[in-house]
C-alpha cells in the first residue's frame, strides 16, 4: 500500500455534520435566554425584624430615635437680607487680599533710536528653483531644475531660466545663478528629488 503525499480533501458528509453541530450549539446557547422571563435586578428584600435583639439593644435604638418636638415648634429665624442665601451649602469666598502698597511709578527706559542706513538696499529674494541634476550634451553641461509646479526646466551656462534667472556656472554639486539684471548672485546646491 502506497501513501500519497497530496493532502486529501474532507468529505462533504463531514462538512455537513460539522455545520449541523455548529447550528445546534448556537441554538442551545440562545434558546435558554429567550425562554426565561427577565428577572429584575432589584429583587424585593424582606423587611428586617428586631426579634433577635435583646432588650438593651432595643432601648438603645429607641433612644437614638428620640425626636425633640419642642425644637420644631420654635419660630424660624428672621431672614437677614444681607446674608440671605437660598442655597445653604454655598460657602462665602474669603475677602480679597489687601492691595499692595502703591510704589513709585517705574521709569520705562526708552530704547535708543535704531540706526537706519539711508543707503541700505535689501537683498533680492532667494531664487525659488531646486537644482536636481546635470546631464551632458557633447562637451557642454546642462543643468536640470524644478520649480515645484510641473515638468523640469533645463539650461546651459549663460541661459535664462523662466526668463529671469541667469545660469552663471554649472558645477558638480551646485549651480551659481543670478537675476537677469546681474544682481543677487546665489549658489544653489544639488538637492535631488
Amino acid at each position: 500500500m502506497v501513501a500519497s503525499s497530496t493532502p486529501q480533501r474532507p468529505r462533504p458528509v463531514y462538512l455537513a455534520l460539522l455545520g449541523v453541530i455548529v447550528v445546534l450549539v448556537i441554538v442551545y446557547l440562545v434558546w435558554p435566554a429567550a425562554s426565561q422571563p427577565a428577572v429584575p435586578s432589584n429583587a424585593a428584600r424582606e423587611p428586617r425584624t428586631q426579634a433577635g435583639r435583646s432588650g438593651a439593644d432595643a432601648a438603645a435604638s429607641a433612644g437614638q430615635l428620640d425626636v425633640q418636638l419642642q425644637a420644631l415648634k420654635q419660630p424660624p429665624p428672621i431672614p437677614d437680607e444681607a446674608a440671605r442665601n437660598p442655597f445653604r451649602f454655598y460657602v462665602k469666598p474669603p475677602p480679597p487680599p489687601p492691595a499692595p502698597p502703591a510704589a513709585a511709578p517705574a521709569r520705562v527706559a526708552t530704547p535708543p533710536p535704531a540706526l537706519v542706513d539711508p543707503n541700505y538696499v535689501p537683498p533680492p529674494p532667494p531664487i525659488p528653483l531646486k537644482f536636481i541634476g546635470t546631464l551632458e550634451q557633447g562637451k557642454r553641461k546642462v543643468a536640470i531644475f524644478s520649480d515645484g509646479r510641473g515638468a523640469p526646466l533645463y539650461g546651459k551656462e549663460g541661459d535664462l531660466v523662466l526668463g529671469q534667472y541667469k545660469i552663471v556656472r554649472i558645477g558638480v554639486e551646485s549651480v551659481v545663478m543670478e537675476y537677469a539684471d546681474g544682481k543677487g548672485r546665489q549658489t544653489i546646491p544639488m538637492r535631488g528629488q
